[in-house]
């Protein structure tokens, strides 16, 4: 029996995050006698996937974070490894502010290039966006093989024109689907251990970083609260602004309102406790939490900033985040009381199911495979 190819993955991290859980999604469901992942990664510190990737049969190898004063010392990292791992023949980047960087070096020593965009704004001052913007637009013409999480996230970073192109992919954000079917017993269960059993739960799965806009979720929570309550906000995530959103918590005299959960692998179970789920992001790939949601069965109100990929039922309902505070709140709050039904289907039907796009996914890297050979 042939070994299986390996294919080297390109994340900053992999702690729990959109593209890294789409990642690991992905790598869960292939076919490891075919395909492996192995992962350059630059945070060299312990993540939350790294003990998983390892059982997996994956390698992890880093290189430094470029700050751009290591420009010449970060292509030189690049250029050693290529040298000393000849066996790849396939790099599939999901780092996209040096992609024009590492992509450009890996094509020199022959490997088959793939870009991958999870978003679809870059993050920083205006300055930093600026040099960003510049230092990414080469990738459209590095990389051979172009892909996005939606639409807008392919235009965004690869232009209207590149997503013409047969070497252009869409990869849905895909989740393993069954694992998010409502169980009455497991929501029962989990509110019961949150000690919120009488309470209308609003839920978020965010990091804790700018677009997630945290400050405008906690103000449209206030505004919920000083009417209601028999409410309470269950936030998912961490990050570095969790600080700041602690000192609002109490500023606002939520405390006793909000449960902060941290980093969490249980996210289908934190869903069942959950009574309307609310995303307000200021921009996002695709929003691979609104998918979890929706699966899960809850009403999700969500930023009109979302891409329309991500509204595969009718749980959605979208508002402008020009819209008032008041007027964010009372379509909250009119979920309220409202029965969960099974949405199962809908989500398999618009192709968001892990085990078809991770052989979707399979056999692009063989093909790929193939025509190098």
């Amino acid at each position: 029996m042939s070994n299986p190819i390996r294919v080297l993955q390109v994340l900053a991290g992999m702690n729990r995050g959109g593209a890294e859980t789409l990642v690991m999604n992905l790598y869960r469901n292939l076919d490891r006698t075919k395909v492996q992942f192995d992962f350059i990664l630059f945070r060299k510190e312990e993540c939350d996937y790294n003990e998983e990737i390892r059982k997996l049969g994956g390698n992890i190898y880093w290189i430094p974070r470029y700050n751009g004063k290591n420009h010449f010392r970060y292509k030189k990292a690049w250029r050693t490894f290529f040298k000393e791992h000849p066996e790849y023949r396939i790099i599939h980047g999901h780092v996209r502010s040096t992609a024009s960087i590492y992509l450009k070096i890996a094509k020199k020593y022959n490997l088959s290039t793939i870009a991958h965009s999870h978003s679809t704004s870059s993050r920083g001052s205006i300055v930093e966006q600026i040099f960003k913007n510049a230092i990414q637009y080469p990738i459209r013409h590095t990389a051979d093989y172009i892909f996005a999480c939606s639409l807008d996230a392919g235009k965004w970073l690869f232009g209207v024109k590149a997503l013409q192109k047969d070497n252009f992919k869409l990869i849905p954000n895909a989740i393993e689907i069954k694992d998010y079917k409502f169980d009455k017993a497991l929501r029962k269960k989990i509110r019961t251990q949150m000690d919120v059993r009488d309470k209308c739960i609003i839920g978020h799965i965010g990091s804790f970083t700018p677009p997630k806009n945290h400050a405008f979720l906690l103000d449209v929570f206030k505004t919920i609260y000083d009417h209601n309550k028999d409410v309470a906000m269950l936030l998912i995530g961490d990050g570095e602004l969790r600080p700041q959103i602690e000192k609002r918590i109490k500023e606002l005299n939520l405390a006793d309102a909000i449960l902060l959960t941290g980093v969490r692998s249980d996210i289908p179970a934190l869903l069942q406790a959950m009574d309307i789920f609310v995303f307000p992001s200021l921009f996002e790939g695709l929003g691979i939490a609104v998918i979890e949601a929706q699966a899960s069965g809850l009403p999700c109100v969500l930023a009109d900033s979302i891409p329309s990929e991500a509204h595969v039922t009718d749980l959605v309902e979208t508002l402008s985040l020009n819209d008032s505070l008041k007027t964010w709140a009372d379509t909250i709050i009119a979920h309220k009381g409202g029965s969960r039904r099974d949405s199962q289907q809908e989500i398999i039907k618009s192709g968001y199911d892990i085990a078809e796009t991770a052989v979707i996914l399979e056999e692009h890297y063989l093909a790929i495979n193939i025509e190098d050979e």
